[in-house]
């Protein structure tokens, strides 16, 4: 089974995809699933998991923004209202959903959560592995966290355009991707995406802030 946990669709600022599309791309590129997490909102995956198949499976996640960083929750039924991290974290978990921190040691990215020990209680999983990592030491970083914590870990492409769908994510011979979640029951794969989408994705959030897009 290969799964990945980070996509983006039109419903994100910095989204282009239709979610029928990312459907349609993932089953092509031999994924058995996605998560859907678009930026503050689960419409995206709602929408997507309508196109869902025998062989590809969709779960609604979102990426929200909060006072410390974003914050993504997977299994998601309804909107995250708050953007206070503490608030946001326990929407999360009243829903029975995953917490998952996302591209935590990224310097370039000033959207990252920095997780503390103090926060270790309260996180489910921690992404080790984000393609749009421009450096691979913050991906590592990450990993060196999770296992100093025995922290749960995750992976995805974080995609935003067709050509990263698929990107990042894990292997598992789990069925039961709840399970396997949980228990850290998977392999991690990945490759980095190309540096030039970050430029794309900056003029797209530009022109959809014009009210063009």
């Amino acid at each position: 089974m290969k799964y990945d946990f980070h996509v983006h669709s039109k419903y994100s600022i910095d989204g282009f995809l239709d979610p029928e599309k990312i459907v349609m791309i993932a089953e092509k590129k031999g994924l058995n699933g996605i998560a859907i997490t678009d930026h503050d909102t689960i419409k995206g995956g709602i929408r997507a998991k309508k196109y869902q198949t025998e062989n590809l499976k969709v779960i609604v996640g979102s990426e929200i923004t909060t006072e410390r960083g974003e914050i993504i929750g997977l299994f998601l039924k309804d909107e995250i209202k708050s953007q206070n991290s503490q608030d946001v974290i326990h929407e999360i978990k009243d829903q029975g959903g995953t917490v998952v921190i996302p591209h935590p040691f990224d310097e370039l990215r000033n959207s990252g959560f920095r997780p503390t020990k103090k926060d270790v209680k309260l996180i489910d999983n921690i992404e080790v592995f984000n393609s749009r990592c421009i450096f691979q030491k913050y991906n590592e970083n990450a990993s060196i966290f999770a296992k100093k914590h025995k922290l749960a870990v995750i992976a995805g492409s974080d995609a935003h355009f067709v050509n990263e769908i698929g990107n990042g994510g894990v292997f598992t011979d789990n069925s039961d991707i709840r399970k396997a979640i949980t228990n850290n029951d998977f392999k991690v794969f990945g490759k980095r995406s190309w540096v030039i989408n970050h430029g794309f994705t900056k003029v797209l959030k530009l022109w959809r802030k014009t009210g063009y897009g």
